[in-house]
């Protein structure tokens, strides 16, 4: 492939209108050609085998194997290929589900043509391009990864957080509607978990290791 020729796009998606509607897309731009689809995982795998595009756009929500199983199997079987998430769901699990699988971008369906053009040119240099939500789920993740790497239960992780927007004990009994015995015992036990001297010091701890969200 030279600099001047189009980058080459797999559309899969389940739904044939969607389908339309991005082909319609990419033939509004020079540099980017369709070169096939597929109405499943299982067909897009055979077509990027076959086809070998340099981008697939796909869906997650389709029947029997989903976009993030495809992703995985596309990734292992074709490295080269880019694989843009483009769903409706902004449920972090299945962020995370297609991040792990190998895709370079998320995006939702509401993203404008664009936007998603560029994403497609971001792709096919190895650039990552995020929707807010797959950001948002990524800096969770990161959070709950390093909380639990502290041994922080999901109740010192609530304190924490509220400790870092300076909350005193008895305002985050109120927030959490606990007694202020109980906050003073979480804080208590996060200060040891964290090997802090003072809530100070947890809260920039917290705050530098992406213990909160």
């Amino acid at each position: 492939m030279t600099e001047t020729d189009p980058i080459r796009v797999l559309i899969v998606d389940d739904h044939g209108l969607v389908r339309t509607g991005l082909k319609l897309f990419l033939l509004a731009y020079d540099d980017l050609e369709m070169v096939g689809e597929a109405a499943s995982g299982e067909e897009a795998i055979r077509a990027c085998c076959q086809l070998q595009p340099d981008v697939v756009l796909m869906d997650l929500a389709m029947p029997g194997l989903g976009g993030a199983a495809a992703t995985r199997a596309i990734r292992e079987q074709c490295p080269l290929i880019r694989v843009i998430a483009l769903t409706n769901f902004q449920d972090f699990e299945i962020v995370q589900q297609a991040l792990q699988a190998g895709a370079i971008g998320y995006l939702l369906k509401n993203v404008t043509a664009d936007e998603l053009a560029t994403a497609i040119r971001a792709a096919h240099a190895g650039r990552p391009t995020l929707a807010p939500e797959a950001t948002q789920a990524l800096i969770q993740t990161t959070a709950r990864t390093e909380a639990q790497a502290y041994d922080l239960t999901p109740r010192e992780r609530e304190v924490l957080a509220w400790m870092a927007k300076g909350l005193n004990n008895t305002d985050i009994g109120k927030q959490l509607v606990i007694s202020p015995v109980t906050v003073k015992f979480h804080v208590s036990n996060i200060l040891s978990k964290l090997a802090c001297a003072s809530r100070t010091e947890a809260v920039a701890l917290a705050i530098q290791r992406n213990l909160i969200p």
